[in-house]
């Protein structure tokens, strides 16, 4: 098994106990931990109180057969996001299907080849992964995901800027407008971040939404210039859109404050905080968070958009960025 994926337990529920020791002897050799159950009834109990990272039904288990199994696996919220993979001897086209429609993650036929088994909970596991790490309101990776993707550049040696990015001002916008105004806030900001790094042709580059209103960038310490220039100006066009017209015009949203006061917000900007490995180096990505975060409330003394590099002095582009337009 791939050494990212760290160790997962796998329940094997097959009625055939030596089918189900030799795949389990596979597995464990891949570095799976690994579960067994012989019907049904025992596989529920064992997914209650082993909490398997994946699960693998033989369709015809019994007492609870595979399929029937499955959905209520499905139907319970507890265990609605468990990778399931159902096992079957010589399935019809029809037997796939309906182990599909069940919400069977993936479908194997026996006999089956041990090596490809392995592969294929190692594959489900991570789309699993990824799914759960990646944020609801706007799909982009999470923060396990942001920091495992931190610690491979690090531990490359490849040099980075990582940009963290917060809106200013955004409580006002939640005071006066709402939840959903503010989440459409949100997602508008992950599209000016996904734009701003094609516009500005940084490549290789990885996004991510810390949450809320945060998100960050990893990328190239030449791109960190124009890719956060773009997203400044990006972003300044959304809010225009996304703002009541009398408050554009006007350039401040009215709110009243905790002591019941009226008070003036400007309209949103971002605050953004580049941590340079070229600056300094970084044996761990919790120390690039923490200068970033440091750099980013720099940034936010600043009024109006403001972008805070180590020494004030953002890194030279070595080449003019691909996609590069002065006006938008």
């Amino acid at each position: 098994m791939p050494s990212s994926l760290p160790s997962e337990l796998v329940l094997i529920a097959d009625s055939d106990p030596e089918m189900a020791e030799f795949l389990a002897a596979r597995l464990r050799a891949d570095g799976f931990d690994t579960a067994l159950a012989r019907d049904g009834y025992q596989a529920l109990a064992g997914i209650a109180l082993r909490r398997p990272g994946i699960v693998l039904l033989e369709a015809d288990l019994p007492f609870i057969d595979g399929l029937a199994l499955t959905r209520q696996l499905r139907a319970d919220p507890a265990t609605a996001s468990l990778p399931i993979i159902l096992v079957c001897a010589q399935p019809t086209s029809a037997d796939k299907i309906a182990g599909l429609k069940a919400g069977a993650d993936d479908y194997i036929a026996k006999p089956f080849d041990p090596a490809e088994v392995s592969a294929r909970i190692g594959s489900a596991i991570r789309r699993h992964r990824e799914i759960r790490e990646s944020s609801p309101l706007t799909g982009m990776p999470g923060n396990d995901r942001i920091l495992r993707e931190l610690s491979s550049w690090i531990r490359r040696g490849d040099p980075f800027a990582l940009c963290y990015i917060d809106i200013d001002h955004f409580k006002a916008v939640n005071d006066v407008y709402g939840f959903v105004r503010g989440d459409e806030f949100i997602k508008g900001l992950a599209e000016c971040v996904y734009t701003a790094a094609g516009d500005a042709g940084a490549a290789p580059v990885f996004l991510g939404h810390v949450g809320g209103d945060d998100f960050t960038i990893l990328c190239t310490p030449e791109h960190a210039r124009p890719v956060t220039d773009f997203l400044n100006d990006h972003f300044a066009v959304r809010v225009r859109q996304l703002c009541d017209p009398n408050d554009v015009q006007r350039g401040y949203i009215e709110h009243t404050d905790r002591s019941r006061r009226i008070t003036r917000s400007r309209l949103p900007t971002l605050s953004i905080g580049v941590a340079l490995s070229t600056k300094r180096r970084f044996t761990d990505p919790y120390e690039a968070v923490a200068e970033a975060t440091a750099l980013k409330s720099v940034a936010k003394s600043h009024a109006g958009p403001y972008v805070a590099f180590p020494d004030g002095k953002p890194p030279s582009a070595k080449k003019r960025p691909v996609f590069w337009r002065k006006d938008l």
